[in-house]
């Protein structure tokens, strides 16, 4: 082979290195930088029974840089899927609307691959009206109190009964007994109730109980809401 011919050949060889090398330079060069993590706006969403509040998802990525990332089904790249872990409590669309369906909190997720963001949403009742104390479950209509006359209970000694809390948001019947806060008398150290948290509340009276009066607060974000329940020991 000439000096000439192995010259061209030896130049063919860098070219073709030269241009491999460029390919993958450039090839990493205009790679999307890997999503880290998925940031939730806002945080601690709080929305209305029957009312929406739009989310945003924001993703941070491998290089230090944040961009938007957009609600849809492929749930990769810069789109996220989002969704509810209590659809009874609230629903969220493709487009990370959410929407609040009864009182109560949901996880609401956005993923992305394998990486996602959470908050909590919170549901909070609208316009309550008529809140009162009834014996039994919820949904009764007798035995209850209304308005400002208390419910009585004439109770004998070590007996235990059952009452629930409920109020009306707009139109619909809600049981408020969980979120409702029981308060019995510091005095009245004979007379139990669960003190929220269940539903329905148990109260009871024990040896030693003289009569006394239990105070149901319901608090929303504007007022406070309250009823009586007179305990008549017998």
């Amino acid at each position: 082979m000439s000096s000439r011919k192995s010259k061209l050949h030896l130049i063919g060889a860098f070219a073709a290195l030269a241009t491999l090398a460029l390919g993958v330079s450039c090839k990493g060069f205009f790679q999307n930088p890997t999503l880290t993590t998925i940031t939730i706006d806002p945080p601690t969403p709080s929305v209305g029974q029957g009312a929406t509040q739009q989310l945003t998802a924001t993703g941070t990525f491998q290089d230090g840089t944040t961009a938007a990332l957009t609600g849809g089904t492929s749930c990769s790249g810069n789109t996220v899927c989002w969704s509810s872990s209590d659809t009874t409590t609230a629903t969220i669309s493709t487009g990370g609307n959410v929407t609040g369906i009864a009182a109560g909190t949901a996880t609401i997720t956005a993923a992305s691959g394998a990486i996602t963001g959470t908050t909590t949403a919170t549901v909070v009742l609208n316009n309550i009206t008529n809140f009162q104390i009834c014996e039994g479950t919820f949904g009764a209509t007798s035995s209850c109190s209304s308005g400002s006359t208390p419910l009585t209970w004439n109770a004998t000694l070590n007996e235990e009964q059952t009452f629930i809390a409920q109020g009306s948001s707009n139109g619909e019947l809600v049981d408020l007994t969980a979120s409702s806060t029981w308060t019995v008398p510091s005095t009245a150290t004979d007379v139990t109730c669960t003190n929220g948290g269940t539903s329905p509340e148990t109260c009871e009276v024990t040896t030693g109980a003289t009569n006394t009066s239990v105070v149901v607060t319901y608090g929303t974000t504007t007022t406070t809401l309250s009823a009586t329940l007179n305990v008549v020991v017998q």
